[in-house]
């Protein structure tokens, strides 16, 4: 078991970063946090005394004094910092490139300068790319959009560091994820949570037939937590999902159960950049991560609805 406790977050004031800060705080670590803040919780910081109220350097990744400043005293790193949006990255490639690439990068270099052991890395099936699934670690990535080639970019500068200067590296691919304290995403679930409880009816895409694999955060929590600690990890991608498929259309008539709301539905033609069908294997993370999700998809709503 390793003691790697002295842990620096990027974009540790966004949804997923909040709810990992106040996990690994409950473990016994040490958090420090690096954000830019624009796409922060609006309640993080009464959320983050969840997590001890870690220290927050306002910064960008790509700011090599921010870094540095950030990483004084860490031995271990956790990346979600990054642009997410698939549409976005449509519209501004270059920018997404800039931040997700340039900014591993920095990031990266400063780490290894800095001496850090370990670097987890926040990536997203999107590197993969539509896909026959369930999706698994030796399919060759085929990205659809800007921010899926800026998250292969990323886990390719984490092999990179781990063959050529023994950085232990390890690149999580997240599913979509959800949980507490995403309402001010855009995401799917935080989205149609959000028109139900206002009564509006949802946006489909296309058919409605499209799948996801939801992930809560809980679970992307207990995987970064197992990759702070998995020894000979190194260099090493992991799919950190439910392992289940499930289509739009079941999701819309899942929360209709959970709220007890009728639901109506709006269709909009699809979009492009996005994948068609998408779930993925789990069974490596579960091997040598130890990982096993915990949180079922209709449990999680319900929790979010009685919140």
């Amino acid at each position: 078991m390793s003691n790697r406790r002295n842990v620096l977050i990027t974009g540790g004031c966004g949804f997923v970063g909040v709810n990992l800060a106040r996990y690994l705080h409950g473990k016994g670590y040490h958090i420090r946090i690096l954000d830019d803040l624009s796409a922060a919780n609006p309640d993080h910081r009464q959320i983050l005394t969840g997590a001890g109220s870690p220290e927050i350097i306002r910064g960008d990744i790509r700011d090599g004094a921010a870094v540095k400043r950030a990483l004084e005293g860490a031995e271990a790193v956790v990346h979600l910092a990054a642009s997410t949006s698939v549409t976005e990255s449509l519209e501004n490639p270059k920018g997404f490139w800039d931040i997700n690439v340039n900014g591993t990068l920095n990031l990266l270099e400063t780490c290894r300068a800095a001496g850090i052991v370990r670097f987890v890395f926040a990536s997203s099936n999107a590197a993969v790319g539509e896909q026959t699934p369930p999706i698994n670690e030796k399919m060759i990535p085929k990205p659809l959009s800007p921010y899926g080639a800026s998250k292969l970019a990323g886990e390719a500068l984490c092999s990179a560091y781990f063959h050529s200067f023994g950085m232990q590296t390890v690149a999580l691919r997240f599913a979509n994820v959800y949980g507490p304290h995403s309402d001010h995403k855009t995401s799917v679930i935080a989205l149609f949570l959000k028109w139900a409880a206002e009564g509006r009816p949802f946006t489909i895409y296309g058919d409605g037939e499209q799948t996801r694999d939801f992930v809560h955060v809980e679970d992307i929590s207990q995987a970064i937590h197992r990759s702070l600690q998995a020894e000979s990890v190194g260099g090493e991608i992991f799919q950190i999902a439910s392992g289940r498929e499930t289509s739009i259309n079941d999701l819309v008539r899942l929360i209709a159960r959970v709220t007890g709301r009728e639901i109506r539905t709006v269709p909009q033609p699809e979009r492009k950049g996005e994948i068609r069908r998408n779930y993925s294997d789990i069974a490596k993370a579960k091997k040598i991560l130890g990982f096993e999700p915990v949180v079922q998809l209709e449990q999680g709503l319900r929790a979010l609805v009685q919140k």
